[in-house]
């Protein structure tokens, strides 16, 4: 992307892609930044998880969102921002009971537009922290 605007009903090549049971639509992307658009039905959630190279954060627009940082559970409603730095485990879940909508970023891109697309549909939780790990997003193991 040289320069311009995403309209609100458009994403970046007209991609849109499900991962973790969630939709996730590209509105910006360059090399230092990536911003996608995500809906998060009820009941689901992206596991704990960091990124060594990136850091995160999360506009919440609509509904309601837990991060958690450890034992620590951060409630997110709309118009707030969420923060999660490079190296910080964390985990996003709705436990709302309704969907939520919000708007993510990372800095830099990295590999993380790629990843989107490798992970579209992939519903095998194995194959999903082995194609993860190979673009720079550890999964933690389950609590034992």
């Amino acid at each position: 992307m040289d320069h311009g605007v995403t309209p609100a009903a458009d994403a970046l090549g007209g991609k849109a892609w499900t991962v973790v049971g969630q939709t996730y639509t590209p509105k910006l992307r360059s090399e230092n930044a990536f911003i996608w658009h995500a809906v998060i039905p009820a009941d689901t959630f992206v596991p704990p998880h960091i990124h060594p190279l990136q850091d995160e954060w999360i506009y919440v627009l609509e509904g309601h969102l837990e991060i958690e940082f450890g034992d620590e559970k951060h409630p997110a409603g709309p118009g707030d921002t969420v923060f999660m730095p490079k190296g910080v485990a964390h985990g996003i879940f709705n436990r709302s009971g309704k969907t939520a909508s919000c708007t993510f970023g990372v800095a830099p891109t990295g590999r993380l537009f790629e990843l989107f697309g490798r992970l579209d549909g992939v519903t095998d939780p194995q194959e999903l922290v082995r194609i993860s790990a190979e673009h720079d997003v550890d999964f933690l193991p389950p609590p034992g």
